[in-house]
């Protein structure tokens, strides 16, 4: 009953964000208890406490593109798009335009890249994100960042990355 229902929920899924879920179905079928622990991720990349959405769409892109995933990075537009993210910052983040970005998207993606790629000036970026949005926003923009290339790693690790 349960795999039935999640399958159900897969499918709509994939149809709502046009992405390919067969990697979580496989996980589903081949085991179970791993699928229903790795579903309860989902709140986890919901999570928004402080940080604005266009901060935390800006950090999630950066995950996903990090990863280099664009099946990943397509269903992190989408759900950017569907949250009512600026366009503008969207197509920002997906050039590394940051000058193109809102101030809360600019924060964000360069929160991102600092700590993604470890960056020298990692320190300062988690310093202003703290100076905007307190500590909250520091675990907000963190959690968007590392959930977002987990999905990737996730589906490499299964064989399932070949579209990336």
């Amino acid at each position: 009953m349960r795999k039935t229902v999640a399958r159900a929920m897969l499918a709509m899924m994939g149809r709502r964000y046009d992405y390919d879920t067969s990697y979580m179905r496989y996980m589903l079928d081949t085991s179970p208890n791993a699928f229903f622990r790795f579903a309860r991720i989902a709140d986890v990349a919901r999570h928004r406490e402080e940080a604005p959405e266009a901060a935390v769409f800006a950090a999630k892109l950066v995950g996903a593109l990090a990863q280099d995933c664009g099946p990943c990075v397509q269903l992190v537009v989408n759900m950017a798009r569907e949250a009512r993210v600026q366009p503008g910052d969207v197509a920002a983040v997906l050039r590394r335009d940051a000058d193109a970005m809102s101030a809360d998207a600019a924060l964000g993606f360069r929160f991102a890249e600092a700590v993604a790629y470890r960056l020298p000036h990692e320190d300062d970026a988690r310093d202003a994100v703290r100076a905007a949005w307190g500590d909250r926003g520091v675990v907000d923009l963190s959690l968007a960042l590392v959930i977002s290339r987990m999905f990737p790693m996730i589906k490499a690790g299964l064989g399932y990355a070949k579209a990336c």
